[in-house]
């Protein structure tokens, strides 16, 4: 036993066909039309030209931006070189690889041993000395330094000028 269309379905049918050709057509025009866009959605990546030993610090001569084209690739990775760029590597970076953020640090404004001065403000009060860090950091951490005259330890925070703010106790 076979069945007939009836008139309405195959017109139905023959709208939804012609709908789905246009939306289509439309879809592939768009994407010939606008290859920017398209570009411009792509993600990229930073990846090492050579291989970056741990300490070093990282140029843009080093590095290559490429496209990601794994869908599968884990976030935390770098996307541009400005992100890289005078950052110092924890771990040793290979060609090819991408680098993850968590392997880059910020460059330590002092080194431990190093002679830094010591700073220490209370209301109209400055108190300026000689010190040494016991540690490295970086800007804005606090550290640990000794008074070279006095042997005093002292903790205070790092600036962007080399000199540590001593805290109060």
């Amino acid at each position: 036993m076979m069945f007939r269309r009836s008139a309405a379905r195959v017109a139905v049918e023959s709208r939804k066909a012609r709908f789905m050709r246009s939306l289509a057509s439309a879809a592939i025009a768009a994407a010939l039309l606008s290859p920017g866009l398209a570009a411009a959605q792509q993600p990229t990546a930073v990846i090492p030209k050579q291989t970056i030993y741990p300490g070093e610090t990282i140029e843009a001569s080093m590095l290559e931006v490429v496209d990601v084209t794994n869908p599968d690739i884990t976030d935390g990775y770098v996307g541009s070189l400005e992100e890289v760029e005078g950052k110092v590597t924890k771990r040793t970076l290979l060609p090819g690889r991408v680098i993850l953020t968590s392997a880059l640090r910020d460059r330590y404004a002092v080194e431990r041993g190093s002679t830094v001065r010591l700073i220490f403000n209370k209301g109209g009060l400055t108190i300026t000395a000689a010190g040494s860090p016991l540690e490295d950091a970086a800007i804005g951490e606090l550290i640990r330094a000794r008074n070279i005259d006095s042997g005093v330890i002292v903790s205070g925070t790092v600036m962007a000028d080399g000199t540590i703010h001593v805290v109060a106790k």
